[in-house]
């Protein structure tokens, strides 16, 4: 056998060797690649025909469940929605602002409000703090067509304010007047308003409670005041409150909450009392309450009466020619060296009690000039009674 000696390094022979060796491994390694991926295909071909992989397939569609009719009160909320919302506006309120500069004056919006429409000759009622300290107001209604309004008259012992629009009759949709006297705790109420800018806006509630009292922008106490659970939120000012039936039977004018929104706590002037003062608002422009004739301040009559322990209304001076000048009231004597001579102190109005101011003026409310009241008063240390006819 012949024996081959080994190449020597760095001869021909020795790199013909070396790319020959070279050689045989990238042969083989080219070799291998397509069978490797050719079977790789197959699997996935395999896969795919035996539903191993690929698209995940749309699940069927889902069947919807009929509906079937609303509940009665469901229809009963959305009827009332329809009939009465349309009655409803958006009002815009403007002042005017002078450029330091140049001295021009322009009107910026200052606020925004609700009110609803009163009757066919296009009054709109609404809150007097809506439009306090503004110089033109737009009334916006439910079609979105604008005007600008008229002011009427306002009452801000009440909160109470009415505008004029002159819009086509066939868009005057005067709401359904209701009462207050009836209400009861407990009963379903709806309001309608504008919060926020949001128009058309619907909110449901019951009538929390009765009789609250709460302070107007003229610092006199408003009494008989709703209070709702409805919510009631800056915007919802001037809007209607609503009864089950759609009547309005409230003005939704404020509500209680430390933050300034919503807290469950709102407030409406009572539709009753509306009802007293709207008119004389459209007629004179302003609210004539009937008089007794007598000059009255609570700080002087809580102060000369603290030592007699009593609650009632000092009567500082009384008017001339008026009822109590002719019914023989008393007024105070302020001498200034001889002592404080009381006048008489109204305790009671037909026999409703009496302890301030506010307690007076709102009980005279419910009357009109010449109507003879009964006053029970504290004079020379008795009570007694007497008849007085209100101017």
């Amino acid at each position: 056998m012949r024996r081959v000696a080994p190449a020597r390094p760095g001869s021909a022979l020795a790199r013909m060797n070396a790319a020959g060796s070279n050689a045989v491994w990238i042969r083989r390694t080219g070799s291998a690649l397509p069978w490797l991926v050719a079977l790789l295909a197959v699997l996935v071909a395999i896969a795919v025909w035996f539903g191993l992989i690929g698209p995940t397939p749309a699940p069927p569609p889902r069947a919807i469940t009929p509906r079937g009719d609303l509940a009665a009160d469901e229809q009963a909320t959305i009827a009332l929605f329809q009939a009465v919302s349309p009655s409803v506006v958006y009002i815009n309120t403007r002042a005017e602002r002078i450029n330091p500069w140049t001295r021009s004056v322009a009107e910026v919006l200052r606020g925004t409000g609700s009110g609803f429409m009163w009757d066919e000759a296009g009054h709109i009622v609404t809150n007097y703090h809506v439009l306090a300290g503004a110089s033109s107001a737009e009334v916006v209604l439910s079609d979105h067509s604008a005007y600008m309004a008229e002011l009427v008259g306002v009452s801000p012992d009440h909160d109470l304010a009415v505008l004029r629009i002159r819009a086509p009759r066939q868009k005057i949709r005067p709401v359904m007047i209701g009462t207050s006297r009836d209400l009861q705790v407990g009963q379903k109420v709806f309001a309608i308003g504008n919060p926020f800018g949001l128009e058309q806006t619907l909110t449901t509630g019951v009538l929390s409670s009765l009789g609250r009292r709460i302070e107007s922008l003229s610092g006199r106490e408003m009494e008989d005041i709703i209070q709702t659970d409805a919510a009631i939120n800056p915007g919802n000012s001037g809007g209607p409150l609503l009864d089950s039936a759609g009547r309005v039977i409230g003005i939704n004018t404020a509500i209680f909450s430390p933050s300034g929104a919503f807290a469950g706590v709102g407030f409406a002037v009572p539709i009753d009392t509306v009802y007293r003062i709207v008119p004389q608002l459209i007629e004179n422009g302003k609210y004539q309450p009937p008089v007794l004739g007598i000059r009255i301040n609570d700080q002087i009559s809580r102060r000369l009466t603290a030592e007699l322990n009593l609650q009632g209304v000092l009567v500082l001076g009384v008017e001339p020619d008026s009822g109590a000048a002719r019914a023989g009231i008393r007024g105070t004597e302020l001498g200034r060296d001889g002592p404080v001579v009381l006048g008489d102190v109204i305790l009671e109005i037909q026999g409703r009690r009496v302890r301030s101011s506010s307690d007076l003026l709102n009980a005279l409310e419910y009357y009109k000039p010449g109507d003879i009241v009964t006053l029970t008063i504290w004079r020379d240390g008795q009570q007694q009674q007497v008849q007085v006819e209100l101017g």
